[in-house]
């Protein structure tokens, strides 16, 4: 499949089977992670990879929809803002930009793969904090289920049309 059918035909998955991923899998899409693009190639992530069912039971805690219970994996992509680049001239943190890449890369690997993913940003920060007791430094930027898709219907996806988003300055 070429780049573009593969990120058009990922979408959000928000039911998963109980079938459990393999670890070999997870690796796979972790390494394609790892090798994202950052600002000044700083690197400012860490991912928590959550499969034992006690510790996913706590982190349900932090997001309350029952669709994320489904899930056997989730993984907890947390910024490491001490180490983030930050532009001079205002002092912008490029943190969330550079795990944005880094989540991009992770969610179009695991649907490479067969497998479902969804980005989770609504979810209670301050617990999810201390049940990985986090330094302030680090900033839990998103939870990622991940897990093979309960079934195969895909939402439609509503995007804007492509001369609303382009504009040629030659």
């Amino acid at each position: 499949m070429n780049f573009l059918n593969l990120a058009a035909s990922r979408f959000s998955v928000r039911n998963f089977s109980s079938r459990s991923v393999e670890k070999e899998k997870l690796e796979y899409i972790l390494k394609v992670a790892q090798i994202a693009p950052s600002a000044v190639n700083f690197q400012p992530w860490h991912f928590y990879i959550i499969t034992q069912s006690e510790t996913l039971e706590k982190l349900h805690a932090c997001y309350h929809r029952e669709w994320f219970k489904t899930a056997p994996v989730c993984i907890v992509v947390v910024g490491n803002h001490s180490q983030s680049w930050k532009r001079k001239p205002d002092d912008k943190d490029y943190c969330d930009v550079d795990i944005a890449i880094a989540i991009d890369h992770l969610t179009l690997a695991a649907h490479d793969l067969g497998l479902g993913s969804c980005w989770v940003c609504n979810f209670n920060l301050e617990k999810c904090r201390q049940l990985f007791n986090f330094a302030p430094h680090l900033e839990p930027i998103a939870l990622i289920p991940i897990g093979y898709p309960a079934d195969e219907t895909k939402p439609e996806k509503k995007r804007k049309k492509f001369d609303e988003i382009v504009t040629w300055i030659e």
